[in-house]
């Protein structure tokens, strides 16, 4: 039986949309949203674990494209039971599990987002360091 302290534990993206239309002045917004969290058993892992589903949203204005991200993460919080009381009751999670959550979403969705824009022939949804030459 694998036991896990606390932390995520498993991140997955279980489907991509993407859209594009063609203008010149782009602007780039991207946008992570929680929208359930859930108990989750899994088999050979000691406890239950919180199953946050997810969707991850870049957009490019105005109404150029847009690349829409779903999925779940696992997650082992030290008191679950608080926790889900806390999201049944507000509809977001407490702010020392929202946050790493939300890195995690930025970084791992942005990385993605990269990828597919590439393959768009969008700009990238984050911006890139440019070399320039000396004067």
């Amino acid at each position: 039986m694998i036991k896990i302290i606390f932390g995520i534990t498993i991140f997955s993206i279980n489907s991509i949309n993407k859209r594009k239309t063609n203008v010149k002045e782009i602007s780039v917004s991207s946008t992570p949203q929680i929208k359930n969290v859930k108990e989750k058993e899994l088999e050979g892992i000691e406890g239950k674990l919180l199953l946050i589903e997810f969707i991850f949203t870049t957009k490019y204005e105005p109404d150029i494209g847009e690349i829409t991200m779903e999925g779940e993460i696992l997650y082992k919080p030290k008191d679950i039971d608080e926790v889900i009381k806390y999201w049944k009751k507000n509809k977001k999670l407490p702010d020392e599990i929202a946050i790493p959550i939300l890195n995690t979403l930025f970084r791992k969705c942005l990385t993605e987002a990269v990828n597919i824009s590439e393959k768009l022939q969008l700009p990238p949804p984050i911006i890139f360091p440019t070399v320039k030459p000396k004067e």
